[in-house]
């Protein structure tokens, strides 16, 4: 009698609450730089169409912002978060701040190339190192904040391009300020997701998308993990991207597509049960 009054609980606790007995992993496919370049547009889009990218990261002060704006009204089931950008890294193309921010930019008006001072790159300016007032970081945040939720309707959360809040406590108060006031603040660390496991890229197509089938068997039941890369599509256009350093840029973000949308990495997910999700999905 005992037993089949434990079984009948079972049974009913199995049917209402099915989530407590087999927890699922969630996993967080995130692709940045939607914006930056047409390459990274189709990238990104193409990750997403055809592959499991679940949220992407729009750096709107950039020349193909149109172009991503256009994408993502057309893919409304895209997450997008706002890629606060301060940085123009890349040595043959930049862009500039949407507001009048001289202490943010070089002498030629550009965004400094970088946030911390690199020794690959002396010759590089740095934000840290320049005079730069908070005023205009707020006032370029809120540019950028606002030109997005202007044009695209699925705006989620905020994002920091090349660690854009991180480098300053003032500048982390004012981006938290801002997350809560545009009521963009889905933070993933409240949520204890966690980052992917995995180790150095590898060289090949083939061999990151091993590694990556690896991190998947690693991932635990009942945990929510984040992997973020870049993806783009190999062009004419992206051979001419990079900076000292990172000179691969056009075969690496076409790997990154590449294992965005494996048939393979489709199908050890599906095997697994793993759920992939969106940040606006961790509030749910």
């Amino acid at each position: 009698m005992k037993k089949t009054v434990l079984l009948i609980c079972a049974i009913l606790f199995l049917a209402f609450y099915p989530g407590q007995a087999q927890e699922k992993t969630r996993l967080i496919m995130r692709g940045d730089d939607i914006g930056s370049s047409h390459a990274a547009n189709l990238g990104c889009i193409k990750s997403y169409q055809e592959g499991i990218m679940k949220s992407v990261e729009v750096m709107v002060p950039c020349a193909w912002f149109p172009e991503a704006v256009k994408m993502l009204k057309e893919n409304p089931g895209l997450d997008v978060g706002v890629h606060l950008t301060f940085t123009s890294e890349w040595e043959k193309v930049k862009w500039r701040p949407l507001t009048h921010a001289p202490s943010l930019c070089d002498e030629d008006g550009y965004f400094f190339p970088m946030i911390w001072p690199n020794d690959k790159r002396p010759e590089a300016g740095a934000l840290k190192d320049a005079e730069w007032k908070l005023e205009e970081i707020e006032a370029e945040m809120r540019a950028q904040i606002e030109m997005a939720l202007r044009h695209i309707p699925q705006v989620s959360h905020l994002s920091c391009h090349m660690g854009c809040s991180g480098w300053d406590k003032k500048v982390a108060a004012v981006y938290q300020k801002l997350a809560i006031e545009y009521e963009l603040d889905i933070n993933p660390g409240e949520y204890d997701v966690q980052r992917f496991p995995g180790g150095p890229k590898a060289s090949t197509s083939e061999g990151r998308i091993a590694d990556f089938m690896g991190g998947l068997e690693r991932l635990e039941p009942g945990k929510t993990y984040m992997y973020v890369e870049h993806p783009a599509i190999k062009s004419m256009e992206m051979s001419a991207v990079g900076h000292v350093g990172y000179e691969d840029v056009n075969d690496d973000r076409q790997m990154v597509t590449e294992l965005f949308t494996s048939e393979e990495v489709m199908k050890l997910i599906e095997k697994r049960g793993i759920q992939l999700i969106s940040y606006v999905d961790l509030m749910k």
